[in-house]
């Protein structure tokens, strides 16, 4: 979830200033900050980020935890402190608390938090998030579950420690037993928030001689694979898990899967469709879709499914011009949109991926368009697949409006938890 960095800010300086003990930092007996009004007013509705422009001043010597109080000195909680975000502070608790104290919390919001997602768990899937950031109360921990390994992610400055770490770890193999727990951490975000590079060893290992490092896993029957070595990501699409079983419901005749990544919808739709092309810009991830198509084999005896290595603009550009035609078209695209900025350049992308699908499908067709981009709001994004189907010359009725999986629980006064739109929707 970034943070922003608006124009305006990058203009002048507005790093905090780190002043002196004085009695403010005394009464918290540890260092203070004080945030701006409309902060302060952020978090006394239920929010918990701090932007970096909203830092005041710091009493003392920052550390991982500060004590935050508004402009009057009124103490508002307890937060992470990221010296290098955008996202200064992240609020863990509206007490007032020590580090000991914070990982007593921490405990109890992952034993939380994985038991709540233990019914989601079934022989048909074993894989799941069981640790989702603030919409836990646990800004910058994430975890999720691959079977029987487990990835780990700390994304924040003041949660890259060993005591973190050790917390984290034993609550999880408390609570779940897996064969490996692996820490790793986007590559991008490290660099933001100055994280060290996570140790290649596992944080915990079953078998210390030979620890699981890739693995198998089940998603609404189908079997994927995962490996904690191999690519820039962190790991699969979870967040689609329900919207995969809600295309498949469906997906008839030929389906066309843009921005496959490693198969997640096209082998979905090859559950009730003859014959499926699976469209993405990375080999790497193609190669490991085809491993996933070999996988279940068995069970989609009937269904031809086939890959194609492309930039998805340039192929529904070429193909859409040449006549080609599709019964169910499915869109996902990564996030065009990680800034505030970057939302009109975003909805322009999205309109022209949209208008060249909708040109390819038959009378009749299911269209599935996707957006992973928190900064484009669902009122902005259904308004521009609307456009599109205008400009099409078509008419398109709603069949559902879809969010992320049961295991990303969105926090209604933390609009970030709630990123990802799915509408799926039926061409005349």
């Amino acid at each position: 979830m970034p943070g922003r960095n608006t124009e305006k800010h990058a203009k002048r300086d507005r790093r905090p200033r780190v002043v002196a003990p004085t009695s403010l930092q005394a009464e918290f007996e540890g260092p203070a900050v004080v945030i701006s009004r409309r902060a302060a007013d952020r978090i006394r509705g239920g929010h918990v980020w701090v932007y970096q422009s909203d830092v005041e001043r710091i009493f003392g010597e920052p550390s991982g935890l500060l004590a935050v109080v508004d402009q009057r000195g009124i103490p508002l909680g307890t937060a992470l402190y990221s010296p290098a975000s955008q996202i200064a502070l992240r609020l863990v608790s509206t007490e007032l608390i020590d580090q000991i104290q914070w990982l007593d919390l921490a405990r109890t919001r992952l034993q939380s938090a994985i038991r709540m997602r233990l019914s989601l768990l079934d022989a048909e899937t074993n894989a799941c998030r069981l640790v989702f950031s603030e919409a836990d109360a646990l800004p910058g921990i994430i975890a999720d579950k691959y079977g029987e390994l487990v990835i780990l992610q700390l994304l924040t400055k003041a949660l890259d420690n060993d005591e973190v770490r050790s917390v984290a770890a034993h609550i999880l193999r408390e609570e779940l037993s897996p064969q490996s727990i692996i820490e790793r951490s986007d590559p991008r975000i490290r660099e933001l928030e100055q994280l060290s590079a996570p140790s290649m060893a596992p944080l915990y290992a079953a078998n210390k001689e030979g620890p699981l490092l890739s693995t198998s896993f089940r998603l609404n029957g189908l079997t994927f694979h995962y490996d904690a070595n191999a690519g820039q990501k962190t790991g699969a699409f979870l967040d689609q898990r329900e919207n995969y079983a809600a295309a498949a419901r469906y997906a008839h005749g030929e389906a066309l899967d843009v921005c496959t990544y490693q198969g997640g919808f096209a082998l979905h739709l090859a559950r009730n469709c003859p014959r499926v092309t699976g469209v993405d810009v990375s080999r790497a991830a193609l190669e490991v879709a085809e491993k996933n198509l070999a996988a279940n084999a068995e069970r989609l005896q009937g269904s031809n499914v086939d890959w194609v290595e492309a930039n998805a603009f340039e192929l529904l550009r070429d193909w859409s011009m040449s006549g080609a035609v599709y019964d169910t078209i499915v869109l996902d695209p990564p996030a065009f949109a990680k800034s505030k900025r970057a939302v009109e350049g975003a909805l322009r992308g999205y309109k022209e991926l949209n208008l060249r699908a909708l040109k390819m499908l038959r009378p009749g067709g299911v269209l599935v368009t996707c957006s992973c981009s928190h900064h484009v709001s669902l009122a902005d994004f259904q308004h521009v697949v609307a456009a599109a189907v205008g400009d099409a010359g078509r008419r398109a009725h709603l069949i559902e409006r879809r969010g992320a999986a049961a295991d990303h629980p969105v926090v209604l006064t933390i609009p970030e938890t709630e990123y990802l739109k799915c509408l799926i929707c039926r061409l005349d």
